[in-house]
């Protein structure tokens, strides 16, 4: 199974799909998806291939993510205002390391981890 997401006009994924391996040629998967998707839902539609593991564009690309042409990379939402982009992982990060024992949460108005 082949995952696929569809980019609205300013890159921000707004639906997902998976398409069976009976429908795409695995020596030329991404083209082969998305061909297969412009002949069910529509020639207009920009599709990408995301992938669970990360292999493909860095991270797995849910609902509201962008796409970034020039690193070809999925990136999540800006959790808070604070944290910035790991330009290795694609991944937003706080301006701290979260503590390792325990449950924490983040709170933007100190800037710190807080117990939970």
């Amino acid at each position: 199974m082949a995952h696929f997401v569809k980019l609205d006009k300013n890159n921000v994924v707004v639906a997902g799909v998976v398409v069976n391996n009976n429908a795409i040629d695995p020596a030329n998967e991404e083209i082969t998806g998305i061909e297969f998707l412009h002949k069910l839902y529509g020639n207009s539609d920009n599709w990408k291939q995301t992938s669970y593991n990360g292999n493909i564009r860095k991270n797995y690309a849910g609902i509201g993510y962008t796409y970034d042409e020039i690193t070809d990379a999925f990136i999540a939402p800006k959790p808070f205002d604070s944290w910035v982009l790991n330009e290795s992982t694609y991944q937003w990060q706080a301006p701290t390391a979260m503590p390792v024992k325990g449950k924490w949460y983040w709170d933007e108005s100190s800037l710190t981890w807080l117990e939970a």
